[in-house]
């Protein structure tokens, strides 16, 4: 049981990338889904999938996540990937005050009213909220 899934994510990914792998799987939800989708949209990761679950020998189990890893000429697209806000100190943002990740070549993924986006986009459309995560 993990209390942070969105920190298990990111975890998962920073591993998979310094293992050179191709892809990395993990249980999957909404959330963990359109952080990916905010990460491809960005160009960071090429797919993310969700797989359903199958009974097999062991029995039911869950839908899983399926995020295939992006590299430019042997290296990763993600070079860093850290969270902000944890569960015991969130971390909230007006529209006036959101990051600007690595001089705006980075990314901070934004929890909004109206869905996750980037930095980049809250600014634009106005929005402040709870920053996740950045990455560049």
């Amino acid at each position: 049981m993990h209390t942070d899934p969105i920190s298990d994510m990111l975890t998962r990914i920073r591993n998979a990338l310094m293992a050179k792998k191709v892809e990395a799987v993990l249980p999957y939800s909404k959330l963990k889904f359109e952080v990916a989708r905010v990460l491809k949209n960005n160009n960071y990761i090429k797919n993310a999938e969700k797989l359903s679950a199958s009974n097999d020998e062991k029995g039911s189990k869950f839908d899983e996540l399926k995020i295939t890893l992006k590299y430019k000429d042997g290296k990763p697209m993600i070079t860093k990937i850290r969270k902000i806000s944890k569960p015991g100190k969130r971390v909230y943002v007006s529209r006036d005050k959101l990051p600007y990740v690595l001089n705006n070549f980075g990314i901070a993924i934004i929890s909004t009213h109206q869905g996750l986006m980037t930095n980049k986009e809250a600014r634009k459309k106005g929005l402040g909220g709870e920053i996740l995560c950045e990455v560049y």
